[in-house]
């Protein structure tokens, strides 16, 4: 197993280097880089995407054919400014270089500075990371209590009436979008036009830390419950019937057979043999399943429930084109998903002492 890991280990290196070139290369051809939003904001000329439509040319727009400026904007700026605004965002050195020049950044995790922030990328992660941990951890340990007992009850009743409104339960909340049941769930119970029972955005209240260690608790709990239930909705449908399909699978074995012939209960068979090898797959996906929910979804959710967490951050970073925060967070989300995918290996064999992935390998 130590000679499978650090094989993985190895390979989150080039894996990661091609992700990094790949979205740089894309970059480079995307209009509106950040000397023109900075020329745009020096300006106070709004939207820096509006200069693309061809219009307004008298407003401020610039010969394209002219070799003093490349900038649509950037008439009546010297030439030197506009080169000093290149050399501090980097872009007076070639594309190669600038690429080169982060990787080696990133490998000592020198993310540097948001061009319009003036803070740490690490500073603005760290700052917004509680909000998108506590939205994907809660969201995935709610939706693993309610979907593994839902989905082995699910497979002992196989084909009754309460595994077939269920299924019509789940698979409906599955197809209903996350965005439009958050808005129903503000609607409904935070002050839309029903009932004031949960606040309408933030994570704590604005007097938290005048709160007793119990009250900040509540507090907590009571700004989560919507946006949180609202994220969680669409994953009991997948984990509910995975278990039940995997129990399933399980039931009709030999071994199955085997037990109960030799006089065990149901519980006993159930729970006692059945339980480890049905849940493996469940169980050892946990990992995955986190990120899955940590890094998909966010966005809408904290944009609906005023959250500032890590989508917000990186979906005004990729439209202000700032792409310390872009690619800084890219880089960490990317190491991240594939350090988990080593751990949902781990987890199988963690699980399933049985399972050998050099062996597999060979």
């Amino acid at each position: 197993m130590g000679a499978y890991i650090i094989r993985r280990l190895l390979l989150i290196i080039p894996t990661l280097l091609g992700i990094m070139l790949i979205n740089f290369a894309l970059v480079q051809f995307v209009p509106g880089g950040p000397v023109e939003q900075a020329i745009a904001r020096i300006q106070g000329g709004g939207d820096v995407f509006e200069g693309f439509a061809g219009t307004n040319n008298d407003a401020g727009s610039v010969d394209l054919g002219s070799n003093e400026s490349e900038y649509i904007g950037a008439r009546g700026l010297p030439p030197e400014f506009i080169a000093e605004l290149e050399a501090e965002f980097g872009f007076d050195k070639p594309p190669v270089e600038r690429f080169l020049n982060m990787i080696w950044n990133y490998m000592r995790f020198d993310f540097g500075e948001s061009y319009f922030r003036s803070i740490s990328v690490l500073e603005l992660i760290k700052e917004k990371l509680p909000v998108s941990i506590t939205l994907g951890l809660w969201s995935t340990v709610i939706a693993y209590l309610v979907s593994i007992p839902l989905g082995i009850r699910k497979a002992v009743r196989d084909g009754s009436r309460f595994d077939t409104w269920t299924s019509g339960v789940i698979i409906a909340a599955y197809a209903i979008p996350g965005f439009l049941f958050a808005i129903l769930l503000l609607v409904l119970f935070a002050g839309g036009s029903y009932y004031q029972i949960f606040p309408l955005r933030g994570l704590t209240s604005d007097n938290f830390d005048q709160l007793t260690p119990m009250g900040k608790v509540i507090d907590y709990f009571w700004h989560i419950t919507l946006p949180v239930f609202a994220s969680t909705i669409s994953a009991f449908a997948t984990l509910t019937l995975l278990t039940k399909n995997s129990f399933l699978d399980e039931v009709k074995k030999h071994y199955v057979m085997t037990a109960r012939a030799k006089g065990l209960s149901e519980a006993r068979v159930l729970y006692g043999h059945v339980f480890r090898n049905a849940m493996l797959i469940v169980i050892a996906g946990f990992p995955a399943v986190f990120i899955g929910v940590f890094f998909g979804g966010s966005l809408i959710i904290e944009t609906i429930f005023s959250l500032d967490g890590l989508g917000r951050l990186g979906f005004e970073a990729a439209v202000a084109r700032d792409y310390p925060i872009v690619f800084g967070t890219l880089f960490i989300f990317g190491l991240m998903g594939l350090v988990v995918g080593i751990l949902s290996d781990l987890m199988y064999v963690l699980v399933d002492p049985r399972i050998d992935f050099e062996r597999r390998e060979g």
